[in-house]
């Protein structure tokens, strides 16, 4: 029997053809995830860093005028309307101001809303939204004081049955800054 097995020829034994069947399916793997690579490019990394690094000084800039100014927020977002409800308190209270609910991997679903002060209540401003928003955000909010620009920027977890709430957060990142 044994001089019968060496006599057949390789296709016919079952080894080679696990071992051909492993390497052919590693390859067939190896291209598709090439392909999926090429065709979806990752746009979350930023070449040019040094300019962002530059605009993430700026940003702490603006957080801690906010920060200095005392500024807090209550968002409240209608489900019904659209509504956009905003309440702030602090030193300053511009004319409008520029929310923008931005989500981490989604550009597409990004919003900014131009939010305007009521003439009838103080640190209320008023906006509205085109579409229903939900799930994690970066919620950044911006206003001016005396033509420097302040900003309130935190990750929230944004659903239409509870407030959203800025300004409650130590601010990260700018320990060294703080005077």
């Amino acid at each position: 029997m044994p001089a019968a097995n060496a006599a057949s020829p390789w296709y016919k034994h079952l080894w080679p053809w696990i071992i051909i069947g492993i390497l052919a399916c590693s390859v067939a793997l190896t291209l598709s995830m090439v392909t999926i690579a090429v065709k979806n490019p990752d746009n979350l990394v930023n070449d040019n860093y040094y300019e962002a690094g530059k605009g993430i000084n700026r940003s702490l800039d603006r957080e801690l005028l906010a920060q200095t100014l005392q500024m807090r927020a209550s968002i409240h977002l209608d489900d019904v309307t659209g509504e956009v409800d905003l309440r702030l308190s602090g030193i300053s209270q511009p004319k409008t101001l520029e929310l923008n609910l931005i989500s981490p991997t989604q550009p597409e679903k990004d919003r900014k809303i131009t939010l305007a002060r009521s003439d009838s209540e103080q640190g209320r401003y008023i906006g509205q939204l085109s579409d229903k928003i939900e799930g994690r955000r970066f919620v950044e909010l911006l206003g001016t004081q005396d033509d420097h620009i302040w900003r309130m920027f935190e990750e929230e977890l944004v659903s239409h049955d509870k407030d959203l709430l800025l300004g409650d957060e130590p601010l990260q990142g700018a320990e060294d800054l703080k005077k």
